[in-house]
């Protein structure tokens, strides 16, 4: 029976997953549901196993194949031992490693060359590879970190929102879509950021960069703050060696006319995707391995 290798890239929201042989070409991808191994470790498992599945089915191959195949899993939450040790007790593979959804970020878009990734999404992370040495920059979370991320843009719009209302602060477009779509009642507003997480401030964000396209006062002001400290960031990645970056995440493309200038000529277009990063490394560390007669 021939052996195959398989990439996932387990989101908050989906699960990937890729088929490869051992040489790495990729035979199918396929996408299902929610695979936060924190949260919800058992779903997450169920994800990943339907998102193999479906990927073997569409590459026309025998599902009974999972059992002999070899996987590299990106995920949130890998430093966190005990949901790591929970789900790879219970993978459907023959052998599985599991890595951050960043390093398989890092390794779709750069290959094997050096350089760095700033994932900029519902949070931020920086992550930079010089030869073998792997760097982590950030990603502390949304209570203490992700500065520039997309919950912290539509938390600060929020609050911009409310000090609008309040007449401390002018009135623009974009506050005042916000206001609106709580019933013009700022109580509405605190209510719902009680309850709210991080992805969910994160919703307000790209609205935040339509309203400054249009020139808008206030969504200026917030991107050009949050922009600050992104800059910062990149420049510690020029501190540390840095000479190529690539800006990931659902922001990632947004940003691109809002950092600094000296940035500019560091920007680099990815090669492949994360997804395609968890099959090369699936291949470097068990494509080795021949095919099993």
């Amino acid at each position: 029976m021939r052996f195959y290798l398989i990439g996932i890239d387990g989101g908050g929201t989906s699960c990937r997953a890729a088929v490869a042989g051992p040489d790495g070409r990729i035979l199918a991808r396929a996408q299902s549901g929610p695979a936060n191994i924190l949260s919800d470790p058992d779903t997450a498992l169920e994800s990943i196993a339907d998102a193999t599945r479906a990927a073997f089915n569409a590459a026309g191959i025998d599902a009974r194949s999972i059992a002999s195949a070899r996987a590299v899993l990106g995920v949130a939450g890998n430093n966190v031992g005990e949901a790591i040790h929970y789900v790879k007790n219970r993978l459907p593979f023959a052998e599985a490693d599991i890595e951050s959804d960043g390093l398989i970020a890092l390794q779709g878009a750069l290959g094997e060359n050096d350089g760095a990734v700033a994932i900029l999404g519902t949070g931020t992370i920086y992550i930079a590879r010089q030869r073998d040495t792997v760097t982590y920059t950030g990603g502390w979370g949304f209570t203490v970190g992700d500065l520039g991320s997309g919950a912290r843009i539509g938390h600060a719009l929020l609050q911009e929102t409310l000090l609008a209302h309040d007449g401390i602060h002018d009135m623009s477009a974009v506050s005042a879509s916000v206001l609106a779509e709580f019933k013009n009642d700022p109580r509405n507003i605190v209510d719902f950021a009680r309850q709210a997480k991080p992805g969910t401030f994160g919703r307000y964000a790209p609205r935040v960069f339509e309203y400054a396209k249009q020139g808008d006062a206030v969504a200026t002001r917030l991107l050009q703050a949050a922009s600050v400290s992104i800059d910062e960031a990149l420049d510690r990645l020029v501190a540390l060696g840095t000479q190529s970056i690539c800006l990931l995440g659902g922001l990632g493309p947004l940003y691109q006319s809002w950092i600094a200038e000296r940035h500019h000529n560091l920007l680099a277009t990815p090669k492949g995707d994360a997804l395609t990063g968890a099959v090369a490394l699936a291949v470097s560390r068990f494509g080795r391995l021949k095919a099993i007669e």
